[in-house]
């Protein structure tokens, strides 16, 4: 991509929910996980996927005022979605065993991305990761980590690149700290004035 979008970011809050939904569409991004994977037990999310109640578990974190992550605007229309919230919230990744805390320090992790049909194979995810390093930056953010594919992306199809590819964390500046996982290493930036 020669010349990035103007895209800009705004945090998921009650008063753009609706964008999310668009966003999301009927199947709630990929078969009705409405970014509930990380955040639930797969039993909880699994049941969640049948009976409409990630969607509804989404809802009441917006809507309790928690940080879930990022919409991506072009021209005010929502193009991409970035999970951003502190670690913490995600309860696979307390459980994981490739992806366990690599240290004590207190980091916000981006598990996965969604962008809209029309904007996907375009190159527009490591402008999405530079854009929620400046979000970090303005809202004093420390360390960021993911946990992205460092399988070839020509490989998979668009459903399997959820978490990111290794090479656009890079490309954006991130560095890889533990390779427990081959094919999804964890990957952290420090912002510069932490």
């Amino acid at each position: 991509m020669t010349s990035q979008p103007s895209i800009h970011l705004k945090p998921l809050t009650p008063e753009n929910w609706l964008d999310f939904v668009e966003l999301f569409g009927e199947r709630g991004a990929c078969g009705n996980c409405w970014c509930m994977s990380f955040r639930l037990s797969k039993k909880e999310f699994d049941q969640g996927k049948l009976n409409g109640m990630n969607k509804s578990a989404m809802y009441e974190l917006v809507h309790s005022a928690e940080h879930t992550g990022l919409l991506a605007y072009l021209n005010n229309e929502p193009i991409a979605w970035i999970a951003l919230s502190p670690r913490s919230e995600f309860k696979r990744l307390a459980y994981s065993r490739v992806h366990k805390p690599i240290d004590q320090s207190h980091v916000w992790s981006i598990p996965c991305f969604f962008i809209s049909k029309p904007y996907q194979k375009i190159g527009l995810s490591t402008h999405l990761i530079s854009l929620t390093i400046k979000y970090a930056e303005q809202n004093n953010i420390g360390i960021l980590e993911a946990y992205p594919n460092k399988t070839a992306e020509k490989k998979l199809p668009a459903a399997f690149l959820w978490t990111g590819m290794l090479s656009s964390f890079l490309k954006a500046g991130f560095k890889i700290v533990d390779e427990t996982s081959v094919s999804r290493p964890t990957v952290r930036y420090q912002i510069n004035s932490h």
